[in-house]
């Protein structure tokens, strides 16, 4: 387990503020040299290592990892007992001996290197004033620098099994490209950078079309493509997103916080759906931000006209007809009805509702009460 997953279970145990901080040797040796109490190993308590303590003014701070010049250390807020002390020294020893426990060769340099990206990461995506910025050290020499094509693979594990890393490395490698970036986030969390070449080899596919094929577009048929082969070739279901081609340097931190939502708020919002794309999810994004007091109401208000909405059959109809940009003929033909019978349907509607589907505004109407009708229903 990562020691930046222990944060969120730590405060809620010692019911106080705990945060990671990065000093220098130097830097904590000061600390120490001014702290109230301190503690160190008794067979040499000149060296740093994880589990020294350090207390001053009502904060204590734990060492959590050693790194050359530098040391990541807990900061909590608030004085700790003896035995809470003890209890996280010994934690961050016992984690430390089993990090050495395995042979250094066991992990590959790119590996190594995603672990170090992901502890990073995963401080800024839980610091108030997070850095957007890669330091130079993890830049990977100016390799992260050129735009690449991020991923976000959440996996469900329903057949029990774990991956490991170089399994899911080689199998990104011989289906993108041998240049691309894996890193480990939380348990079931991967974040997948690929080269921006991908799209014109995505374009060629579709060469012979009318129609130009749209960055989105590449994309999403990137997206699906590689949904298909993880669930088939790996692991089994899985949920992907993908956005825009962007610089890791510059903006890994909130590519990761945009994935991470779209991936929320398709499964929140379209149950079933494994591959979600941010700009299909704009509508639900804004309704996501809404207060939910506010759209049960209006959702309360818009059921007392009629229960036909949340009928299966009428459920279905509307849910095709949206997809297919609200077209009448192609949508009679997903249904395999014929077209007077889905007119019928619609029709219906407006009598009992008011609203026809058919006009753009009651057709925004009628999406956003079956979006929050989803969500009111699970909830």
């Amino acid at each position: 387990m990562s020691t930046t997953d222990w944060l969120t279970p730590l405060q809620h145990i010692l019911n106080c503020q705990v945060r990671f901080i990065t000093f220098s040797l130097s830097d904590w040796k000061g600390l120490v040299q001014q702290a109230d109490t301190t503690w160190a190993h008794d067979d040499n308590r000149d060296k740093i290592t994880e589990g020294n303590r350090a207390a001053n003014n009502g904060k204590t701070w734990i060492v959590a990892r050693v790194t050359g010049n530098e040391l990541e250390a807990i900061e909590i807020e608030g004085e700790l007992k003896q035995a809470e002390a003890e209890l996280l020294t010994w934690t961050l020893q016992w984690n430390q001996a089993q990090q050495q426990a395995v042979k250094p060769g066991a992990l590959s340099e790119s590996e190594s290197f995603a672990l170090k990206l992901s502890e990073w990461i995963q401080q800024q995506l839980e610091s108030e004033e997070p850095s957007y910025s890669i330091p130079d050290h993890l830049t990977a020499g100016g390799k992260l620098f050129a735009e690449m094509i991020p991923f976000l693979l959440v996996t469900e594990y329903t057949n029990g099994k774990q991956a490991s890393y170089p399994e899911l490395e080689k199998l990104l490698r011989s289906f993108l490209a041998e240049d691309i970036l894996l890193i480990p986030l939380k348990n079931q969390e991967w974040l997948i950078w690929g080269p921006v070449s991908l799209l014109k080899e995505a374009d060629s596919e579709f060469m012979d079309d009318e129609d130009e094929e749209t960055v989105e577009d590449s994309l999403s048929s990137i997206c699906h493509g590689l949904h298909e082969m993880l669930a088939s070739e790996w692991i089994g279901e899985c949920h992907l997103a993908v956005a825009h081609p962007v610089c890791p340097a510059k903006g890994i931190v909130e590519t990761t916080v945009l994935l991470r939502e779209t991936i929320n708020l398709g499964r929140k919002f379209h149950v079933g759906t494994s591959i979600h794309l941010p700009w299909m999810l704009q509508l639900e994004r804004l309704l996501n931000a809404i207060p939910e007091v506010q759209r049960s109401r209006y959702l309360e208000h818009a059921l007392k006209r009629t229960e036909l909405f949340v009928e299966s059959e009428m459920l279905a109809t509307l849910e095709t007809f949206f997809s297919l940009d609200c077209n009448v003929s192609e949508t009679a033909k997903k249904l395999y009805i014929h077209r007077n019978t889905l007119l019928y349907r619609l029709d219906k509607l407006k009598q009992e509702t008011g609203l026809d589907v058919r006009q753009f505004r009651d057709a925004v109407l009628v999406k956003i009460i079956l979006l929050l009708y989803k969500v009111t229903k699970r909830n």
